[in-house]
């Protein structure tokens, strides 16, 4: 594919039907509990992407038997009840915040001395509140360029031998809730179980729920009093047949193309049974004047008459990877769209807030960013090159602007490779009938 991307502008409604990849979310944690249980667990829906592959590369590294098919979206992994092959090594995590957390909690946990490397992106992403907590508990970590930050040098804690003892941490999860399902998925290692109280105002989210389902349907339980996450002794991960939903992240951009064309759009295989938090999205159209129907084949969207979008003002903490999404369809609403609650946009893979209103008013939609929201004015976008800041979320949603507005061009389109190497691709076919 070419540095930039030119969106094709639609002058029709929309009538799709599409297929998006396993969710990314949901593939990484599976494949970590994969790696902890014992035995061979064959994974089915797996997401290929920059991320997973970067997540797959590190067990292999790692020593674990991986065996991947990706034409039938199966990943085959042989763990080990909670050890390591290997007692050393390196493993990349890329730019994948999963695999990051989720792998660096893992070899604090083990016996050994590992390094975890990454790339020049992750490397500025927040890490301290999690390698606290496992300095803490044990876990000897080196930093090897910048104190708080990957790249690191780990020496894991081991085996323990009160096992009569609960480990009792406190976790501030305001950054990232990645840090507490890191320490949740891998609390099966801790035979002894694991009391987490969090310290921050946040206690609980989407992802967090996602977590304590998956590991509830790998064969453990994690207890949850509004404060504090227990996680009893003695328990371990299942090994057998598990099936990955699709990325409801994903759905979202063909669903927020039939709200701004006024057409129709169906994903298959998404449902209100996916455990997944961007659901929401799907919800926040129905506000947004749209028509949501589930189907056989998929959830249903049929967009707003003409399109014409309502405006609103709504707190996105809880599904915040759909900020730009609607942003994108903020400038086509009847009024102004308001995004509250998610500061926190800011640590992901960059700052997401910023980068959303520096891209508005460079296609020459009004918008006021604050510390922690942005409200975004009604306008027609003019022509331009959107810049993606090697995100694949602001490059997939930003796309949407051009099937209404003529002229609007996405540089590093490929950036999507972390999480929908297809998207482009497959957005192409769509526009060509």
């Amino acid at each position: 594919m070419k540095n930039t991307y030119h969106v094709k502008t639609l002058h029709k409604k929309i009538d799709w039907q599409v297929t998006v990849p396993g969710s990314k979310s949901m593939t990484n944690r599976a494949l970590l509990m994969a790696a902890l249980a014992d035995g061979k667990t064959l994974l089915k829906g797996v997401l290929f992407s920059d991320d997973s592959r970067n997540f797959l590369g590190s067990l292999k590294s790692l020593g674990f038997e991986v065996a991947i098919d990706e034409q039938a979206k199966e990943v085959a992994v042989t763990g080990l009840n909670g050890t390591l092959p290997v007692k050393s090594g390196e493993i990349y995590v890329g730019s994948a915040g999963t695999a990051a957390r989720f792998l660096t909690a893992m070899l604090a946990l083990a016996e050994g001395t590992f390094t975890i490397n990454a790339s020049d992106q992750m490397k500025k992403r927040p890490m301290k509140p999690l390698f606290d907590v496992l300095t803490e508990m044990g876990a000897n970590i080196t930093y090897l360029e910048n104190e708080g930050f990957l790249p690191i040098k780990i020496q894991g804690i081991g085996p323990v031998s009160e096992a009569d003892k609960m480990f009792h941490v406190k976790l501030d999860i305001s950054k990232s809730t990645q840090f507490l399902s890191a320490l949740m998925l891998i609390s099966p290692m801790l035979k002894q179980g694991l009391h987490i109280e969090i310290t921050s105002e946040r206690k609980d989210g989407s992802y967090i729920r996602i977590t304590r389902q998956m590991m509830e349907q790998f064969g453990t339980t994690a207890e949850f009093d509004g404060t504090n996450y227990i996680i009893p002794s003695g328990v371990s991960y299942k090994a057998g047949t598990y099936q990955i939903e699709p990325d409801v992240s994903a759905a979202c951009y063909f669903y927020a193309a039939a709200a701004l064309t006024g057409g129709r759009a169906i994903v298959k295989n998404v449902t209100w049974n996916c455990m997944q938090g961007d659901l929401k999205f799907i919800r926040l159209l129905e506000q947004l004047g749209c028509t949501v129907r589930e189907t056989d084949c998929g959830i249903e969207v049929i967009g707003a008459e003409n399109g014409k979008l309502q405006g609103i003002t709504v707190d996105m903490k809880d599904f915040s990877d759909q900020t730009m999404t609607l942003a994108a369809l903020a400038p086509f609403a009847e009024s102004e769209i308001r995004i509250e609650n998610i500061g926190h946009i800011r640590l992901q893979e960059c700052d997401r807030l910023h980068a959303t209103a520096t891209e508005l008013t460079r296609l020459g939609i009004s918008c006021e960013e604050e510390e922690n929201a942005i409200t975004i004015h009604p306008g027609m976008p003019k022509a331009g090159i959107v810049q993606t800041y090697d995100d694949h979320r602001i490059a997939m949603s930003f796309a949407l602007i051009g099937l209404k507005a003529q002229g609007i061009e996405i540089a590093d389109p490929m950036c999507c490779k972390k999480t929908f190497e297809e998207y482009f691709d497959i957005l192409d076919k769509l526009c060509a009938d």
